[in-house]
């Protein structure tokens, strides 16, 4: 796979996203930013806490607690849904393929929330933390694993 002019790359984790779109030809990639977003998400215990809630048997005098909700979880959910919503807005006019970077939590996060334009023209999904990295590491992994996809491929 080559990274054809035209195509969409989003790449994300729990707290960033940036939307490229190859200006470039597949010989010589050129990622534009189309749109890029970050959140400031500090750990669960910095975000308020709670005793955990009870729970009463219906018999007897046992009683059991709930695990307490992470609010940082939580907040990285809602984060992947928000930036799926963005991905499917922003092609939802075009017919260009798709490219997915993201780690992989944030990656199973997006699934769930592609639309049906996204879902159809998704070329690539690559399990990878590269929010914080260059765009020439973002070409790279692209090619590496169109490379490896390829080597699969091959008998």
């Amino acid at each position: 796979m080559q990274i054809a002019k035209g195509t969409w790359i989003m790449v994300a984790d729990g707290a960033r996203f940036l939307l490229f779109k190859n200006t470039g030809d597949a010989l010589t990639p050129a990622l534009l930013t189309h749109r890029h977003e970050d959140i400031t998400n500090p750990p669960s215990n910095e975000q308020g806490s709670d005793a955990p809630g009870r729970g009463f048997s219906s018999n007897g005098k046992r009683r059991s607690s709930y695990a307490e909700t992470d609010r940082h979880r939580q907040t990285k959910e809602r984060f992947a849904a928000y930036t799926a919503d963005i991905l499917n807005t922003a092609v939802a006019q075009d017919t260009d393929d798709i490219v997915v970077i993201a780690s992989p939590q944030t990656l199973g996060g997006l699934r769930k929330h592609y639309g049906a334009g996204v879902a159809q023209r998704l070329c690539a999904e690559i399990a990878k933390d590269l929010a914080g990295h260059p765009t020439d590491d973002i070409v790279d992994a692209i090619l590496a694993h169109a490379q490896r996809t390829q080597q699969e491929i091959k008998p």
